[in-house]
């Protein structure tokens, strides 16, 4: 409860910090507000697992507040995106991030970035293979798109041949995890009050990256290096203590942070209506050495039928060296699913995709559709289902976790 009231805090006095700078004429030229504030419900049509988590429905709401300021003729901009999320039973689930707290300079043909930011690599759409800069925030969904704001300095070089970015991140974010009432977790909780790390300065390691991109005909190239603290934790099982009794009562897993090095390459081909996509990887750390690799393809079907939708399919495969002993979902898989844009006024739209585990028999289904409610509104469904009866699959821990999701929107 702590933690939530500092950021609350901090969204409410950062504006008030910031007076002095958007009262100077010559310094601040534009000032915008608009974000976001949501309310989440969830279903669950079976019973909990595991039998401390809370029943089959869950209600939360969140707010995601974006100010921006730019002077000096747009070369210089700031931009703080704070954000609060206050869930009915997971009290791990209630918690405050800042996405972002970012000053920009442009240069004639640079960027720098200073602060806390979220940046994105990758192509492919089932799983972001080598996006490891941010931290995956998997307390908001399984589905690895949410991510923690990094603490980063960002250099971006432009020139002829392509963009350079050097990134310095002096500082680490742990993972989030459900809490003992959450749903969508494995049967021993996380306790992440006794993460450990390999790198003696624990969280305040300082990690680095290089990335190019560039672009060559119907090709977008990037490839990557990453030297720093994995944001994939390993874990071990320890015993819970009674604190009147001294008495083990239980096991729960404790995170831990290993070094690694990775080097990475991701590609995108635009060939007519077709797009060709790879991402792959090569990771090491003290305990293993490995390759992964994330390839498929989306071809879209524009104006079916005459009309105004378009149609996208989409077919990937998953690979690990580590192979089916080790905790991973995507070590042997093929997703397969469809994207529809309606191109209408509501931006109407929606994306079902399935994967099924070559190893483990094991599938799961996913459905998002979204859709605007006039100039202000915003209506999103989610859908989820899990099939795993092979205890050697993590998945199976999610077994009886199929629900479906209705959030509201506002913007402003």
């Amino acid at each position: 409860m702590k933690n939530h009231l500092t950021y609350a805090l901090l969204m409410l006095t950062m504006p008030i910090l910031l007076t002095p700078f958007l009262s100077t004429p010559s310094i601040a030229n534009e000032f915008e507000v608009s974000g976001k504030i949501g309310l989440e419900a969830r279903y669950f049509f079976q019973q909990a697992q595991f039998s401390e988590q809370n029943g089959q429905s869950n209600l939360s709401v969140f707010v995601e507040p974006e100010l921006y300021w730019n002077w000096n003729n747009e070369d210089d901009s700031l931009i703080f995106k704070p954000y609060l999320r206050d869930d009915q039973h997971d009290s791990q689930r209630s918690h405050g991030d800042i996405r972002e707290l970012t000053w920009t300079h442009v240069g004639n043909d640079w960027e720098l970035r200073t602060g806390i930011n979220k940046v994105y690599w990758g192509v492919t759409e089932f799983q972001h293979l080598v996006d490891v800069i941010n931290q995956t925030d998997s307390v908001e969904d399984i589905d690895g798109e949410d991510k923690l704001g990094q603490q980063m300095i960002n250099l971006s070089l432009v020139r002829d041949w392509g963009i350079v970015d050097i990134l310095v991140m002096p500082g680490f974010r742990e993972r989030t995890f459900a809490g003992q009432k959450g749903r969508l977790r494995s049967g021993l909780v996380v306790n992440t009050s006794k993460a450990e790390y390999q790198a003696s300065a624990g969280q305040q390691h300082v990690d680095y990256a290089l990335r190019w991109t560039t672009s060559i005909g119907d090709f977008d190239i990037g490839t990557s290096y990453f030297n720093g603290t994995n944001r994939d934790p390993l874990f071990n099982v320890a015993s819970v203590f009674s604190a009147q009794s001294q008495q083990a009562t239980g096991l729960e897993l404790t995170p831990y942070y290993v070094l690694m090095e990775q080097v990475s390459v991701d590609i995108q081909a635009t060939l007519g209506d077709w797009l060709w996509k790879v991402e792959g990887l090569y990771r090491d750390t003290n305990s293993q050495n490995y390759w992964a690799s994330q390839v498929g393809f989306e071809y879209t079907r524009v104006g079916v039928f005459d009309s105004a939708i378009d149609i996208g399919y989409l077919v990937e495969y998953g690979w690990d060296s580590r192979g089916e002993n080790i905790a991973v979902i995507n070590q042997n898989d093929v997703f397969f699913g469809s994207r529809i844009a309606f191109n209408d006024v509501q931006s109407s739209e929606i994306l079902w995709g399935a994967g099924v585990d070559l190893d483990h028999n094991a599938q799961s289904i996913i459905v998002e559709a979204s859709r605007r409610l006039g100039d202000s509104y915003k209506l999103s469904l989610d859908v989820r289902f899990f099939n795993s009866k092979n205890v050697q699959d993590i998945l199976t821990q999610l077994d009886q976790d199929d629900h479906i999701q209705l959030t509201l929107e506002r913007y402003f």
